[in-house]
């Protein structure tokens, strides 16, 4: 296991490298107090809905037929995702603030940290369970994390309105506007042309460098509260639960063949992906909590996927 450590902490550096850039940046105020929401608005806006625009129209229907994997990462994903809402609303947490909390413990780095990974650690055979599993996490967990922030901040009393309003923001958001359109092409079998299939290369290229870069712009800023209790709770759901429901999913109820089964564990045991502080920064929600989790996880995460390599191995 010791030749895995160096591959992983090869892939984890670049992260750190992006995240401190943009702190160094901020704090040498090469850029401006407005930096990291504007470059979030720009990931937002065009770099991560082309990224899930080309992942969904590139990937065939047929490839997505894996019930058993999806069931066991994704009822991981969702139960730590709900655990989390229900607590913190239990807790007075306003329902936008609790759905990004409920990112934080559930939301996995699978694009940025566990394509490569996964490609060292299990070979080409698990890059179709992690295409998966990256599916499953920024198209379907996003997307119920966004319709609960825009239901949570609605302030219509009457039902019928609140969903209305709700329906019309869903309705003009890239992020979810963005893979829907790309299930749909991927279905009608059309392709992509090659100009916008590398106008979209360059676009989602952009995303993760740069919603990192903004999260070391906002760490980088003054004043920011930190909640160490909440975050660390939410850092042990996210490293410790999340993995550990998926193994007794993936092993003991689903039975998926042993690639599959080490490949959704691994996947549910990295730290958390930039996409709550996206939410956070787009929908102007506090941020400290969420800051606080990418960077501690994925820092954690050098022991806690070294030592979930290190059984299944």
């Amino acid at each position: 296991m010791p030749s895995l450590v160096s591959p992983l902490l090869t892939i984890i550096l670049p992260v750190f490298g992006l995240v401190f850039a943009g702190y160094a940046c901020r704090k040498l105020n090469t850029l401006g107090p407005a930096a990291a929401s504007e470059l979030n608005r720009f990931v937002v806006y065009l770099a991560l809905p082309a990224l899930l625009f080309d992942v969904m129209a590139k990937t065939p229907w047929a490839m997505l037929d894996q019930p058993a994997f999806i069931a066991a990462f994704g009822i991981g994903s969702a139960a730590i995702f709900l655990l989390t809402l229900i607590v913190r609303l239990m807790q007075s947490r306003h329902l936008a603030d609790a759905s990004i909390d409920g990112l934080n413990a559930a939301y996995p780095n699978t694009g940025f940290v566990g394509l490569p990974l996964c490609l060292l650690a299990f070979g080409k055979e698990s890059l179709a369970p992690a295409v998966i599993a990256t599916i499953l996490t920024v198209c379907v967990l996003f997307a119920v994390a966004i319709v609960l922030i825009e239901l949570g901040l609605q302030t219509q009393k009457h039902i019928a309105a609140t969903l209305g309003h709700v329906a019309k923001s869903l309705l003009k958001n890239p992020l979810l506007i963005a893979p829907v359109a790309g299930a749909l092409l991927s279905s009608s079998g059309v392709r992509v042309p090659e100009g916008a299939q590398a106008l979209l290369r360059l676009l989602g290229g952009a995303a993760s460098p740069c919603a990192l870069v903004a999260l070391g712009l906002f760490l980088g800023a003054k004043g920011e509260a930190r909640d160490v209790r909440t975050t660390s709770a939410l850092v042990a759901l996210k490293l410790v639960a999340q993995p550990l429901l998926t193994w007794c999913l993936a092993f003991h109820v689903f039975h998926l063949p042993p690639l599959w089964a080490k490949t959704a564990v691994i996947l549910s045991a990295l730290p958390t992906g930039t996409g709550p502080f996206m939410l956070a920064e787009f929908y102007r929600r506090e941020g400290g909590v969420t800051s606080s989790a990418i960077l501690f996880s994925t820092v954690i995460s050098l022991v806690t996927v070294t030592f979930f390599l290190t059984v299944m191995l």
